[in-house]
């Protein structure tokens, strides 16, 4: 019997879609922040987009394999603005605000269809809802819950900015399960990625793991593809989960 609907955020809720001119135009309010603060760096917002990219690229190699999550101001003094020795005491202050702006302005997040309408029938149904997200920020996603007006039905929200560890890690799922009071086996999770979700859902040994199909991030499973790793369920949309579980409880 599954009593609980967890979810993903990025590439799940909504779909992260990535521009060139968002990118640079981000690059340049950090420019302009850090200059706010006294930290100038000696590069432009045109030169800084790519190395930025480039560096959190590194970090999310080093994360997923250690499936740790460091404090905002040691990822963007170690990895992000390495290149600078910026010295994580003076960027301690603005590590949260730019790490906020990181998922919100450099990219374009695009709410996936039938989102809120999924949420509210889960509701309906009684099922336990919540979220778990590998996250840099602390703050963004509780905003964004309520932007997209669905942090009432959420009785979690785990982020691995606050708890340490990162999806796949099995203990986030564990404490998500402990948060929401329903023990994992009776627990089903939705993500777009094999390597964070699905995986996470088989390490935690959740009742069943639902995978929302999401192209642009084909590349980051690629290692996985041929293993036999596989999601319970693959969706289109998000509309077909709480038929999924109806099926999956009934008699």
């Amino acid at each position: 019997m599954i009593r609980a609907v967890l979810f993903d955020v990025g590439g799940t809720l909504h779909e992260v879609c990535h521009d060139g001119d968002l990118a640079r135009k981000f690059s340049q309010r950090l420019l302009n922040r850090l200059s706010e603060n006294g930290i100038v760096l000696p590069i432009d917002a045109a030169s800084l987009s790519p190395l930025l990219h480039a560096n959190a690229e590194a970090y999310k190699h080093w994360s997923e394999e250690h499936r740790v999550e460091l404090p905002s101001a040691r990822i963007w003094n170690e990895f992000y603005l390495k290149d600078f020795q910026v010295g994580e005491a003076r960027l301690a202050p603005l590590a949260e605000e730019l790490s906020v702006l990181y998922d919100a302005v450099r990219v374009r997040n695009v709410p996936r269809p039938h989102m809120q309408e999924t949420i509210r029938t889960l509701h309906e149904m009684g099922m336990v809802q919540g979220i778990i997200s590998n996250i840099i920020s602390a703050t963004f996603v509780p905003h964004l819950l309520e932007n997209y007006g669905i942090a009432q039905y959420m009785s979690c929200v785990v982020l691995s900015s606050a708890a340490g560890i990162r999806k796949p890690d099995a203990r986030i799922f564990e404490l998500a399960a402990a948060q929401c009071g329903v023990p994992c086996c009776e627990m089903a999770y939705v993500g777009d990625t094999l390597s964070r979700d699905v995986l996470g859902c088989r390490n935690a040994r959740l009742a069943l793991s639902i995978q929302i199909r999401n192209p642009s991030i084909a590349h980051r499973d690629a290692a996985f593809i041929g293993t036999g790793l596989a999601p319970d369920v693959l969706i289109e949309d998000l509309c077909e989960i709480p038929g999924i579980i109806h099926s999956y409880n009934k008699p």
